[in-house]
């Protein structure tokens, strides 16, 4: 089943790849919390509805350095830390923008602006505590997210050992197009994974050469607690702009287009606008961080 959130907030479930059926419940952070709704009753045609980000969490963890391909790249460029499995901080869940949203391009703060696709979780089950086997009675779905980051501010925060703001500033979390439930995907480590920008291809693998398995990464961060409808990411694959001998020819720009896509859920389509753009006004005077 696929489960998306459309227009002004309505939650509903897509039938036969044309029509959304409207679910009865206020959103999906709410869906999962109450483990399912009834339907109202009316549908739409898809093609006529304004898909929007399909849930925004109360909690988002945020997994780097679960594929190995992505740390051998990194030693392209001397990257200051090894990217290592088991990072985790808190993705902000204010910088959450939907299908067709525009990533806004903070000219005034990064010129170094990337992309990471990533498969990500919803949890559908809240818990703690438990183990990689009891893991999958809380995984509910799937969705795809983009995870955009500064490498600029990236590297200087990362000075600390801790990085965080370069990928939260506000729209830097592309979340869609829809959330696939865990029964339509059957082996969610045998997915292709692909990120194309304005057409070209930027990222190819196959989720099968994560680090550690999906169960393995929700159990691991269950100490820390799950509600109904969080988010878990797990890491992005080879091929990022950042780690590539001529990053600065690819790093995006506004104008560009970027297209995620995972196999057995869909496409994640999202523009890159300017400042000015996006605000009407140039960008505020250059931050030097």
């Amino acid at each position: 089943m696929k489960l998306v959130t459309f227009d002004d907030g309505r939650v509903g479930r897509v039938q036969d790849g044309q029509t959304v059926e409207e679910l009865d419940v206020p959103d999906m952070l709410a869906y999962f919390q109450r483990g399912g709704a009834t339907p109202t009753g009316r549908t739409v045609p898809l093609a006529d509805v304004a898909l929007r980000a399909p849930i925004v969490p109360r909690k988002f963890f945020h997994t780097a350095g679960n594929y190995r391909e992505h740390d051998e790249e990194s030693k392209q460029v001397n990257w200051s830390h090894p990217v290592d499995p088991w990072i985790v901080f808190f993705q902000n869940v204010d910088a959450i923008v939907g299908p067709d949203e525009p990533v806004v391009y903070p000219e005034h703060l990064t010129e170094e602006l990337d992309y990471e696709l990533e498969l990500a979780v919803v949890i559908g089950k809240p818990g703690s505590f438990f183990s990689p086997e009891q893991a999958v009675e809380h995984i509910a779905g799937y969705v795809i997210f983009n995870d955009i980051t500064a490498r600029d501010i990236q590297r200087r925060e990362m000075k600390s050992g801790v990085f965080s703001f370069c990928k939260a500033i506000e729209t830097f979390c592309p979340l869609g197009p829809w959330i696939v439930t865990a029964d339509e995907i059957p082996d969610p480590h045998n997915l292709e994974m692909t990120l194309r920008v304005n057409g070209k291809e930027r990222q190819r693998s196959n989720s099968s050469h994560m680090s550690v398995t999906i169960p393995e990464i929700v159990s691991h961060y269950s100490p820390m607690g799950y509600s109904a409808g969080d988010i878990v990411s797990t890491g992005t694959v080879s091929g990022v702009a950042g780690f590539s001998l001529d990053a600065a020819s690819l790093y995006l720009r506004p104008g560009d287009v970027v297209e995620a896509e995972i196999e057995g859920i869909g496409v994640l389509r999202t523009p890159i606008v300017s400042w000015k753009d996006a605000h009407g006004v140039e960008a505020p005077p250059r931050v030097r961080w």
